[in-house]
């Protein structure tokens, strides 16, 4: 029954692969002591449309970009940790009596997931993990249940082998954001405890915001405004094609009229979202402010777009996530991973999978 190690601890060493819909990333992480260190990290970009929606669409074309980002990395590591999006897995709390045997434990985990998870518990992977004691019934433990459809598992397992590397943890991409959040923690004030955090993940096709509170999660939305509306706005109003937009919107050399005309409004209507979805958190919990909005992914580099994001909710505290906050960098240039840092927490919560307490 347990075959989906997302919640297991303790990996042997291994490098944290996260495949989103534009790149597959790479991080390898070290530790001294008590200090975590980055040891080498890649992003090498997808084609278009190899994935979608989450899904593997093209999988050669996702297991040769592994292979060569694999490569680039010049590691010997082979061993990865790699991530479903959250939308894949299904996950429930649920409260058992705590001097459950392991056995007993198990039927009772499979009981619950039959009553929640609308497929037959033949088509999807099933995992546990006791939480601990119940906050409010001591004597019951809560038990995080997720489960997964087994072909939505299969087909990042496999893109992985394609490219001659062997998947030992599958993990939720909250749940790494989640272990990346923890790093990023010293660099609020008070280490952010008593403090309520959003971290506004936006990629290529998707923003995914999640809330923490003492580092749990306690709200997460997406939403589909993301990087490609740009991309595609920059195609319609300079008649290019989507690699030429693309590419130029990375590298530069627009028009004079791009800022005003095409990336403006773009960072207006993000931030705009933004504060929908703050606004969506606060109707539907028991807060009615965000003390620090942390950006991350592509979109965040876009120079102006905190002080927009700022601006538009009212939360001045809006700054550029860097998992990699206070880490020693090694023989990676400081300048490039200021750049690439906020791309990179999926992939740096899936690295730190390495480090778990046994």
């Amino acid at each position: 029954m347990l075959n989906l190690d997302f919640l297991k601890p303790k990996a042997p060493p291994l490098i944290g692969v996260d495949i989103s819909s534009s790149a597959v990333k790479m991080v390898e992480l070290g530790q001294t002591g008590r200090n975590y260190s980055l040891e080498r990290y890649v992003i090498e970009p997808l084609p278009k449309d190899a994935v979608t929606d989450g899904n593997i669409a093209n999988m050669e074309a996702v297991g040769e970009a592994v292979r060569r980002a694999w490569k680039q990395m010049g590691t010997r590591l082979k061993n990865v940790a790699i991530a479903l999006p959250a939308a894949s897995v299904i996950t429930k709390k649920i409260l058992v009596p705590g001097d459950l045997s392991e056995r007993d434990l198990e039927t009772q985990v499979e009981t619950e997931a039959n009553q929640y998870i609308p497929f037959s518990l033949d088509e999807v992977n099933l995992d546990f993990q006791v939480l601990g004691a119940a906050p409010n019934v001591p004597e019951e433990n809560e038990v995080l249940i997720a489960a997964a459809k087994k072909e939505k598992v299969e087909e990042r397992v496999a893109a992985i082998e394609l490219a001659g590397l062997k998947a030992l943890v599958v993990d939720v991409e909250s749940y790494a954001t989640q272990a990346a959040f923890e790093l990023m923690r010293p660099q609020l004030p008070n280490n952010g405890d008593n403090q309520i955090v959003a971290v506004v993940d936006i990629g290529a096709t998707a923003m995914h915001m999640n809330i923490f509170k003492d580092g749990q999660s306690i709200y997460s939305r997406d939403q589909a405004y993301a990087g490609n509306q740009l991309t595609q706005e920059i195609q319609r109003k300079f008649n290019m094609s989507s690699e030429e937009a693309e590419s130029s919107k990375k590298q530069g050399g627009l028009p004079e009229n791009y800022e005003p005309e095409v990336l403006q409004p773009f960072m207006d209507t993000m931030a705009l979202e933004i504060s929908r979805s703050l606004q969506f958190f606060y109707t539907s919990s028991n807060y009615n402010t965000v003390d620090h909005i942390l950006l991350a992914g592509g979109c965040s580099a876009i120079h102006g777009l905190d002080d927009a994001v700022s601006s538009r909710t009212q939360v001045t505290s809006t700054m550029r996530a860097n998992p990699f906050y206070g880490m020693a960098t090694g023989k990676v240039r400081g300048k490039q991973i200021q750049l690439d840092a906020p791309s990179l927490l999926i992939a740096c919560g899936l690295a730190m999978r390495r480090f778990d307490p046994t």
